[in-house]
């Protein structure tokens, strides 16, 4: 299949794997192999990941797109599974049923910081898990570099190794740094310390975006038996869902004013997958409460918080409409980008299309063209098709 010659092209700015069993147990020594993630099958006939004595999730959880019963029920097991959650060529071929060009990855297992390699103790082991999943990312990608775009896992509680693995992914066709949105939460400084500063030179020289999805820093401790037996499965995911995407508003306030932006004027940051209504009222907060903050109430900066926003930050949105209907005056169409959350409980699945033409009614084909394509195209380096 290929896509149809008159299909508008999108990028999908974020988009998940459903990693292979034998990931890490591949590509480590064999004295490793029962220490790295690695796929059981339990005595509910589920495939579960095992990170050392640890239970990380079912499979499916994270594969839900097609799936006839609402979150949290999912697939069992990787056969269950729909194929373009895991498979390369199963993934083209849905890209190319949208009228996807290209789609931004990003893992599961790992949590979407790459926080839960934390877990071990062992600094080696973590840095092999790490390397292990940047170079299955760049085998998954191989069947076309052109379309699938890969965003590195970092070894963020180590500076000097994440240098290194920077330096080595840029080297290897990495497109972009996945990285925690709140190092303080695991005992590491704030974002605006200059412990940080060698990462942001490493990323912004090799002219790769640092990347903030939600659930990056402490992940939600909402979505609970207890709370569920309280109020219901339904009314606890949407009460986690919001929780995240706000989260990430924090986070990108919190950026806004930590100096890093100023400092670095080339690095680009993305908060993904946490939407963009919040972004009018975080930066008019920023901006106002800033200067009150200031005895002279001036910038000690070149520019104000929202300025820095415009010139340098991207955030992601997919199932809104207000906002992009009645906000994009008041967020920096620049800096928007169009995402599909495939195969999430909450992505856009059999609707893409509709979606797509729902949120943007009213935008103008110039916006229209940056928002599903030029932004992305521009931050990634991406080519349109001959």
């Amino acid at each position: 299949m290929a896509i149809a010659s008159d299909v508008e092209l999108v990028i999908d700015a974020d988009t998940h794997l459903t990693e292979p069993p034998d990931l890490w147990t591949s590509r480590v020594p064999a004295k490793y192999v029962d220490q790295v993630p690695r796929m059981t099958r339990d005595d509910q006939g589920r495939d579960v990941w095992q990170f050392g004595k640890r239970t990380v999730g079912v499979v499916g959880m994270t594969a839900t797109a097609g799936w006839s019963q609402p979150f949290p029920s999912g697939p069992a097991t990787m056969e269950e599974c729909p194929p373009a959650a895991h498979d390369a060529t199963a993934r083209l071929a849905h890209m190319d049923e949208l009228g996807v060009w290209a789609q931004v990855l990003y893992p599961n297992v790992a949590g979407f910081g790459n926080q839960h390699f934390l877990q071990s103790d062992d600094d080696e082991l973590k840095l092999l898990c790490v390397r292990a999943y940047n170079d299955f990312l760049r085998d998954f990608a191989s069947i076309d570099e052109r379309r699938f775009i890969t965003i590195m896992a970092t070894p963020f509680w180590d500076v000097d190794a994440a240098v290194a693995e920077i330096e080595r992914c840029a080297r290897t066709g990495h497109r972009g740094v996945l990285f925690t949105g709140e190092p303080q939460r695991f005992g590491l400084p704030f974002l605006g310390e200059p412990h940080w500063d060698p990462i942001w030179s490493a990323a912004q020289e090799a002219g790769m975006a640092i990347h903030f999805h939600i659930g990056s820093g402490d992940p939600s401790t909402s979505f609970t038996p207890k709370r569920i037996a309280a109020q219901g499965a339904a009314a606890t995911y949407a009460y986690t869902a919001t929780e995240l995407f706000l989260k990430n508003g924090l986070q990108v306030a919190d950026l806004l004013t930590s100096g890093v932006l100023p400092r670095f004027p080339d690095l680009k940051f993305v908060s993904v997958e946490s939407g963009i209504g919040w972004v009018p009222f975080v930066l008019e907060a920023a901006d106002y409460a800033y200067l009150e903050g200031r005895p002279d109430r001036t910038s000690e900066w070149e520019l104000m918080p929202s300025e820095y926003f415009a010139r340098q930050v991207y955030a992601c949105f997919w199932f809104e409409t207000v906002a992009p209907k009645r906000l994009l005056d008041e967020i920096p169409v620049d800096r928007i980008l169009f995402e599909t959350d495939y195969p999430h409980p909450t992505c856009l699945y059999g609707n893409v299309r509709e979606q797509i033409d729902r949120a943007l009614a009213h935008a103008t084909p110039e916006q229209r063209h940056k928002i599903l394509w030029a932004n992305a195209a521009e931050l990634y380096g991406i080519h349109a098709p001959a």
